[in-house]
């Protein structure tokens, strides 16, 4: 009887953690696949436009890049890492700016503003933790642009700061495409 019972106890035992490992293990692939996004799954398998697209947080960073005429350079092999500022970020800045970039005549001032935001390459948050580091707490890396951000920690916060000193948090990082990753920013920065 104590045998039976023994064996029971064994088999109860192992099933448990293979049901654990199992559900472990779908929960980490999940999170190596996907990222959630202004409430919608970021997947690595789409490039930057189409994760875009679908998050409610950048509707006008979507918007931005339409009336810059970026979408096709954002849909290209890349890779490229972006800095994407929330609809929040976009709220920051002076009533009516938004509005104003998106006119046809201030495209080359949009597009300017947009491209600040891209680095090229595939550049992970691990990447410019070390890299943060290697060089004394701050790192700066040249911009599709033209222009350099630059970037520091701030306990286990990572920041990017702008040519004309304003800071933008890093709220979610590493959110991988299949033409580079994109870090979402709390703040637009400005060349």
């Amino acid at each position: 009887m104590n045998y039976l019972k023994m064996t029971a106890v064994a088999f109860a035992l192992t099933l448990t953690v293979a049901m654990t490992t199992q559900s472990c293990s779908s929960t980490m692939m999940n999170q190596d696949n996907t990222v959630m996004v202004g409430g919608a799954a970021m997947y690595p398998t789409k490039n930057i436009v189409e994760n875009a697209v679908n998050s409610k947080d950048h509707t006008t960073l979507v918007a931005a890049v339409k009336a810059a005429g970026l979408v096709e350079t954002l849909q290209s092999a890349g890779p490229f890492t972006v800095f994407a500022p929330t609809n929040a970020a976009f709220g920051k800045l002076p009533a009516g700016t938004v509005g104003t970039l998106v006119m046809p005549e201030n495209k080359a001032t949009l597009t300017n503003i947009l491209t600040y935001h891209v680095v090229p390459g595939r550049i992970s948050s691990a990447d410019l933790s070390k890299w943060i580091m290697k060089n004394n707490g701050m790192y700066m890396a040249k911009t599709v642009q033209g222009e350099e951000l630059t970037f520091w920690m701030k306990g286990k916060d990572m920041y990017v700061k702008d040519t004309k000193g304003n800071s933008a948090r890093i709220t979610i990082a590493d959110v991988n495409q299949s033409n580079g990753v994109i870090h979402v920013i709390d703040t637009v920065l400005m060349p």
